[in-house]
């Protein structure tokens, strides 16, 4: 198995339009100016569901529930190895403040495919077009 792995969660966060929330990495950042859906890394002992959670407010000043794992994928960047869980969520409550990205769009599932995504949300992308 890896020596390392990095376990990270991502949301996708559907409004009640059914457009889904991608964020675009900011300069500097791994991946920059690759689209995301947004999430974080996993602190020790937390649930996915609680991380989407306390990473969206952190992260992007909004509120969401988290209700069905949607999948995961291993992934290796350079010697770096992570873990994406994805789950599907509801977004509640707040104003987009950005503060690890720099931009980011409400699409429909049929946009998806206009934007360049980090690779480790690339099989995510793929199933939502599927669905």
């Amino acid at each position: 198995m890896w020596e390392q792995m990095i376990e990270v969660a991502a949301a996708i966060i559907e409004d009640k339009l059914g457009r889904i929330l991608i964020a675009r990495r900011k300069e500097g950042k791994a991946q920059e100016g690759l689209w995301e859906f947004p999430g974080g890394k996993l602190e020790k002992n937390e649930t996915v569901q609680d991380c989407l959670r306390r990473e969206l407010l952190e992260e992007m000043n909004i509120e969401i529930v988290s209700y069905e794992s949607f999948g995961v994928n291993d992934h290796q960047y350079g010697p770096t190895y992570i873990r994406l869980f994805a789950y599907k969520a509801t977004y509640i409550s707040g104003e987009i403040v950005l503060i690890d990205h720099d931009d980011y769009r409400w699409v429909y599932r049929n946009e998806l495919n206009e934007y360049a995504f980090a690779p480790a949300d690339i099989k995510f992308v793929d199933m939502l077009n599927k669905e």
